[in-house]
């Protein structure tokens, strides 16, 4: 087993993990209650905090361990940098903004509703400039969407490299937003001067000192773009682009322009930095391929995973992950517990969302022997999750943006969980 603690964990056999598929779980047990215990605990005897000391409420302190982190070594400076959302300690699908991942190219800016202006500009009748005020007289609309940075599971391409689901696949949160369509301001700024809107596109771009601007083609800029104010009812926390942002949905998140400022109508892309240089797939024959938007289906298994070994046992087990897709609903996930050799169906939790995340479980009587745990997610098109030699095929190795793979986990004996890869 010391192979696998190297630091690239390249490859992992299926081994003897291969039997540890099959049996449903049977009903869990709980510790038996002595009637003979008379304590009374301290919660029970005295009176606790009043509602003037919770103005805002936070996580409770044992809690405290359920926190964004960053990875130091990833990025040359913080200002440039991401916190990843701790998606092993979560549960359902909402994630509190709080804890929802970061990624910043300058660093967050502190932009007051007052002092807020968004332009759009370009092929339009009328250039118009919108106060915070004016955005909140447009009828809006809610929405719960994935928003997943491009370069989320990136570190995977040549490996199994970092040993947390946190760190492989926290890249993305699922919030409910509240904002109005992107189509509406544009409408009322007038589309005339566009001429015919096929071809058309929107640059956008935002207030913060990168400005991170990208391009989007019309279709989309007109179907389901959002200029969001709000997220899980309350106003953006500063690191996600308070007071405004753009949400994309389905696309990748660096197209989810924050603190945006300015929307220009145009006939063809802006050709920005971070749609050239920055936000394409390097292919194995080294050129770049773009406009690689859209993120394709994926899922991943959250617990057991490094993060969350399992403490209780053998016996019942719920496992349980996330899946997703850019192209809609999750139809279906798939799990196996040797390494793709079989495969058991798992059980969807809320679904009818697009381009949302959904949580699966399965429940298993898991008898202690390893597991080689992996998800394999299918969305309303048909679309299924590829594995990472089925990438390598087409990409190979040079790639950091949308690794879609399936996740291998190695959970011994003692429950402990490993990123490895399976040959």
């Amino acid at each position: 087993m010391d192979e696998m603690h190297k630091p690239s964990r390249r490859a992992f056999l299926r081994g003897s993990a291969a039997a540890a598929a099959g049996t449903v779980a049977g009903a869990a047990s709980a510790q038996t209650a002595d009637p003979l215990i008379t304590d009374v605990q301290d919660w029970a005897s005295i009176t606790g905090a009043g509602v003037d000391e919770t103005p805002y409420g936070m996580p409770i302190e044992y809690e405290s361990h359920v926190v964004r982190r960053n990875v130091e070594w990833l990025t040359a400076s913080p200002i440039s940098s991401i916190n990843f959302t701790p998606i092993h300690a979560l549960e359902g699908t909402i994630t509190p903004q709080g804890c929802a991942f970061e990624r910043h190219h300058s660093g967050a800016i502190e932009l007051r509703k007052e002092d807020y202006r968004l332009m759009i500009n370009g092929l339009v009748d009328k250039p118009l400039v919108f106060t915070y005020a004016d955005l909140e007289r447009f009828p809006r609309e809610n929405h719960v969407y994935f928003c997943e940075c491009a370069a989320n599971t990136g570190m995977e391409w040549a490996g199994a490299q970092l040993n947390g689901v946190q760190f492989t696949h926290g890249m993305i949160h699922n919030m409910e937003y509240t904002g109005v369509p992107l189509r509406a301001l544009l409408n009322e700024a007038g589309l005339g001067a566009a001429g015919d809107l096929k071809d058309k596109w929107v640059y956008v771009e935002g207030a913060d000192a990168s400005s991170n601007g990208r391009s989007i083609p019309m279709e989309k800029a007109l179907d389901d773009v959002l200029v969001a104010f709000k997220a899980n009812g309350e106003a953006l926390r500063m690191e996600h682009g308070y007071p405004v942002r753009l949400v994309v949905p389905g696309w990748e998140g660096n197209m989810w322009v924050k603190w945006i400022r300015r929307i220009e109508v145009s006939d063809t892309p802006t050709e920005s930095r971070e749609e050239t240089s920055k936000y394409t797939d390097v292919l194995e024959d080294g050129t770049a391929r773009k406009w690689t938007w859209v993120m394709d289906a994926k899922s991943v298994i959250t617990s057991p995973s490094p993060q969350m070994p399992i403490t209780h046992g053998k016996g019942p087990l719920v496992i349980s992950g996330l899946a997703w897709s850019g192209h809609g609903q999750i139809t279906r996930v798939d799990v196996s517990r040797d390494g793709g050799i079989t495969w058991e169906t798992a059980r969807l939790g809320k679904q009818g969302d697009t381009k949302a995340l959904t949580r699966f479980y399965l429940d298993v009587d898991w008898d202690g022997a390893p597991m080689l745990l992996q998800a394999r997610a299918m969305d309303e098109t048909g679309y299924v999750q590829p594995t990472k030699d089925q990438l390598r095929e087409t990409r190979g190795e040079n790639s950091v943006y949308h690794n879609n793979c399936i996740q291998t986990w190695y959970v011994n004996a003692e429950g402990i969980a490993e990123n490895v890869e399976v040959s």
